[in-house]
């Protein structure tokens, strides 16, 4: 499903890229292009560029690139189509009906049957509760202190004692194809018996929604003794469990700056019934970097509200880092003497809640404190240790001034001089590099830490540089084709890159849209990014174009070589020519005009 490329063409060129992310991120001008910080990652110092002449932004220190349909498919969670149908309508460009191929159509179809059912159980699982049937779950939520708005509001249901009861009331409603039936996820094959029963019985139920408050999954609770204690939806074409949160539907919402982030349903229900509405929890799984790019969209602060025992605690320290990395900034509520915000809530009120919310402490001496847990502060070894833990610690911050701030505030909190922590960064840092010290590029731009493979930084290089200058495709042309590129995304660009030369439109944006991926665009936009080392002269510029393409030429006849069919004569022929040739590209100079 795609629209033809001279209108995905049309739409790009009506959405100029500076004007649509300045949109969503403070771009200052810089010579010939604008920077920010950047929206995807935590950053001091800006390193997110924007291009106007090339309609591309690359961001130097995470890598996140593309043109104006991929920062919509980053920031906004959209895909590919989605992307392109939000800037038509910004540009007022109208979209014809997209053609979808048989494949593509059946899999629409597929997913808005599974929607329909869901509903359809959504609905069923409701009425059970409220019938004699459902006497038994009614109480459990009420026991649990839900009122019955409450539990309208959710649609919290109860799937019957009956292993199929949901399974004959889909097929009595017309729901006959056991495969697509299993598809949905609201009906599993039991092969021991060889009959399909429901994936939910005898349990709780909780609808799962989408942001637009459609039914896309269940979670299902035992109310008794029983395992698992919570069952989810199996994973279908509409219920992907990494890129949603339960009660996001109403949190998007919620007139705070803020979302509170807790571990199950019943926490997400209590206290949005207690009037915190903009609480979420993940589906069962643990906090992944798609729920931080999820509620990047809508927040820059998250409020951890996990259990206090040890699951909790651990539960945050996996998510602290995913979140910073997503450049929100977080903080960790602190619940006891309880266990639960619902246990919180219940013995000492909302009023009370709303305060811990206020003085949620700060997730980085979260971690410390968490840290210092694991030592014998009153032995001095250990203490020592302690230190050196924590100066590890304070290197997960990239620019200066902000891992300078937490060094003054860690020394002030554990009584040691801010100059000798400030030593044992620099020690610490040393020793984990192993000859890099600690302080980086004040820019933000960030050096890489792993040397990258050199086939692929020449083969980067140069299509940087021809983007850059193409004026330099008529030097390098008589030496250099697509066909030496070697690796498969690099030789794909640089084949549409050569076309374009040769058409006299050289157009790199319009590239990146020919890749429908978020992650392939990322990859392209990279290619064209590359970082070009200091050369302050033309000789200098001379030498290094004339070195890289001797490098792409012999990778090229390497790779060629390797690959060659033992019977094609004409392939070695054309090998044997090539080291011919670059025999003499170790004397090539190309000379700049």
């Amino acid at each position: 499903m795609r629209y033809p490329e001279e209108l995905i063409e049309e739409v790009r060129m009506q959405n100029d890229i500076v004007n649509v992310i300045s949109g969503y991120v403070r771009l200052t001008r810089k010579g010939s292009s604008y920077f920010g910080l950047c929206p995807f990652h935590n950053e001091k110092s800006p390193s997110f560029s924007v291009s106007p002449g090339k309609q591309m932004y690359y961001c130097f220190g995470c890598g996140a690139g593309g043109n104006v349909f991929t920062f919509l498919m980053e920031y906004e969670s959209f895909t590919f189509v989605e992307a392109v149908k939000n800037l038509a309508q910004r540009a007022g460009i109208a979209l014809p009906e997209l053609e979808y191929s048989r494949e593509e159509q059946l899999k629409a179809d597929k997913k808005s049957v599974i929607m329909e059912m869901n509903k359809l159980a959504a609905n069923y699982f409701y009425k059970q509760l409220q019938s004699a049937n459902g006497v038994r779950a009614k109480q459990y939520f009420l026991e649990r202190g839900l009122s019955e708005k409450t539990i309208k509001h959710f649609g919290l249901g109860f799937s019957n004692i009956y292993s199929d009861d949901l399974y004959q009331y889909l097929r009595q409603k017309g729901y006959k194809d056991n495969g697509l039936l299993k598809e949905s996820g609201l009906v599993r094959e039991d092969k021991k018996h060889g009959v399909l029963t429901d994936a939910f019985w005898n349990r709780v139920m909780f609808p799962i929604m989408d942001i637009n408050n459609r039914v896309i999954g269940f979670g299902g609770r035992v109310m008794g003794e029983g395992q698992p204690k919570y069952l989810n939806t199996n994973e279908t074409l509409v219920f992907d469990k990494s890129r949603n949160l339960y009660g996001l539907n109403f949190a998007r919402t919620a007139r705070e700056d803020y979302i509170l982030v807790c571990e199950g349903y019943m926490d997400v229900i209590a206290m949005q019934q207690a009037g915190f509405t903009n609480a979420v929890a993940s589906l069962g799984t643990a906090f992944t970097s798609g729920h931080a790019r999820l509620l990047g969209r809508y927040v820059k602060e998250v409020i951890l509200v996990y259990d206090s025992d040890g699951a909790g605690t651990k539960a945050a320290l996996r998510a602290i880092p995913i979140l910073r990395e997503a450049g929100i900034r977080t903080r960790v509520l602190n619940m006891e003497p309880y266990k639960d915000p619902d246990e919180f809530i219940k013995n000492l009120g909302a009023d009370k809640f709303r305060e811990r919310i206020v003085q949620a402490q700060n997730s980085f001496l979260f971690e410390v404190q968490v840290l210092e847990k694991e030592y014998q502060m009153e032995d001095p070894e250990s203490r020592n240790s302690f230190y050196k833990a924590v100066a590890a610690k304070l290197l997960v911050f990239r620019e200066e001034l902000e891992r300078e701030t937490y060094l003054e505030t860690i020394a002030k909190l554990y009584h040691i001089e801010a100059k000798q922590l400030r030593s044992l960064v620099t020690s610490v840092s040393l020793t984990m590099s192993g000859e890099t010290p600690v302080n980086k590029p004040k820019s933000g731009i960030q050096k890489k830490t792993k040397k990258e493979d050199g086939r692929l930084y020449s083969q980067r290089l140069l299509l940087t540089w021809l983007i850059e200058d193409p004026a330099l495709f008529d030097k390098i042309v008589p030496y250099i084709q697509a066909e030496d590129f070697t690796e498969g995304c690099y030789r794909t660009v640089a084949h549409m890159l050569y076309e374009q030369w040769e058409k006299k439109e050289l157009n790199p944006a319009r590239i990146i849209s020919r890749f429908a991926g978020e992650e392939e665009q990322k990859e392209v936009a990279a290619l064209f990014n590359t970082e070009l080392k200091e050369i302050t002269t033309k000789e200098e510029k001379e030498k290094a174009l004339s070195e890289t393409v001797y490098k792409i030429k012999e990778n090229s006849i390497r790779y060629a070589s390797e690959h060659l069919d033992p019977t094609d004569l004409e392939g070695l022929q054309r090998i044997v020519n090539g080291r011919k040739e670059l025999q003499n590209l170790r004397r090539l100079h190309i000379f700049l005009d």
